[in-house]
């Protein structure tokens, strides 16, 4: 079986000894500083290739964005049937591309490779969308591949997107913030199993005790009381996401890479994201009055911007300033061109900030992911950024 070589791992101090087998072997989100070297050092693979290699990677990322955006026939039916699905892939594709480390896809060449790990991708999808609508309401096949079911049918939009979100910023904060620890001990295979099973337990105990569903007569829901709509809730798992990207992708683990024990980086960081993630919401929403939609696709279009930076022109920019810059002139370039496409669009269901979101998350985020972090971008990438046979 041939597994990926573990080019630089994330967040990955030089003395942590033994504890690097609980991180992600990826270097997508990875903090090449802590190694000695810096990601712009010249005759470092792909970094010396930057920015030709974002580039010519975006004739492959800007197709599949834009299949995600309009392809279910049109934004207003994407934002409603793709935007779910995806919401709900996000967690399989964090496990098979930072915990599976590209397998089973890994056994076959490039290519093959990324077609095998995205088909897995999209029956998760499916079976993981299933079960959200049987945790809101009942499961309703209809309700997940049609826009418009009719009454008596249970769409996965909005009601299951808090749910599905939550499962994604969980694995992130498992996988990123929280270095994979303790699940790493358990093996690659099991380690991803797990990682996910947690990310859902967590995504269940967040939605019952925080999400308030005013379950309308013939809707399919199952009405609770929480002390948040959700979609405010999903407003705050975006502005978590946004702080997630900025540390761990954008700026790979800085600072807290840099920190010795490896406690203190897990706890520290947690703070620093979770905390900050709030207190942007509390801001934003209860003291400048902003609506959590447009909350929610201003971070989306931070979060896509992060991606681009941190994960398509890995190693382009040097410092954490520079690329904090560029990542916010990127995110609001996103946010005001999409925004004015959408105002000229006509909406029944949804509205021109839930598309914007979901472009920005669904479409150009994943679709960042999936080239990187399972395609491993072929087939732009150079024989010794290949996978090593084992």
């Amino acid at each position: 079986m041939t597994t990926p070589s573990p080019e630089v791992p994330l967040a990955q101090p030089a003395d942590v000894g033994t504890s690097s087998r609980a991180l992600p072997h990826r270097p997508t989100i990875s903090n090449p500083a802590a190694r000695g070297r810096t990601p712009a050092d010249p005759g470092r693979g792909r970094f010396a290739r930057q920015p030709a290699l974002g580039l010519a990677g975006l004739l492959l990322v800007v197709p599949v964005a834009v299949l995600i955006a309009v392809g279910a026939g049109g934004p207003e039916p994407s934002a409603l049937v793709l935007g779910p699905l995806v919401t709900f892939a996000l967690p399989a594709v964090a496990m098979i591309a930072f915990w599976w480390e590209d397998w089973p896809g890994s056994s076959l060449r490039p290519g093959w490779s990324g077609l095998l790990d995205t088909g897995l991708v999209i029956i998760a999808a499916i079976l993981l969308a299933m079960l959200g609508q049987i945790v809101v309401g009942h499961l309703d096949v209809r309700g997940i591949f049609d826009p418009a079911p009719g009454p008596g049918h249970l769409p996965t939009w909005p009601a299951t997107l808090p749910l599905a979100g939550a499962a994604f910023v969980a694995i992130l904060q498992l996988t990123l913030v929280c270095e994979g620890w303790p699940l790493r001990r358990l093996g690659r295979f099991v380690a991803g199993v797990a990682a996910l099973v947690v990310s859902w337990v967590v995504a269940l105990a967040l939605y019952v005790a925080v999400v308030d569903v005013d379950a309308a007569p013939g809707s399919g829901l199952t009405a609770h009381t929480g002390p948040l709509p959700g979609a405010d809730v999903g407003a705050i798992l975006a502005v978590i996401g946004g702080w997630q990207v900025l540390f761990f992708v954008v700026w790979r683990g800085w600072p807290f890479a840099e920190w010795r024990r490896r406690w203190q980086r897990i706890v520290a960081g947690n703070i620093v994201v979770i905390g900050g993630g709030l207190l942007t919401y509390a801001v934003v929403h209860d003291l400048a009055g902003v609506p959590s939609a447009a909350i929610t696709a201003a971070a989306g279009s931070f979060i896509a911007a992060g991606l681009v930076i941190g994960m398509l022109f890995e190693g382009w920019i040097r410092s954490q300033l520079g690329s904090f810059l560029i990542v916010v002139l990127l995110a609001a370039a996103l946010y005001v061109v999409l925004t004015a496409c959408a105002d000229n669009l006509s909406w029944t269901k949804a509205t021109p900030q839930d598309w914007v979101g979901h472009v920005a998350l669904n479409s150009i985020g994943t679709s960042v992911v999936l080239y990187v972090g399972i395609g491993r971008r072929w087939p732009f990438s150079m024989p010794d950024e290949a996978p090593s046979q084992t």
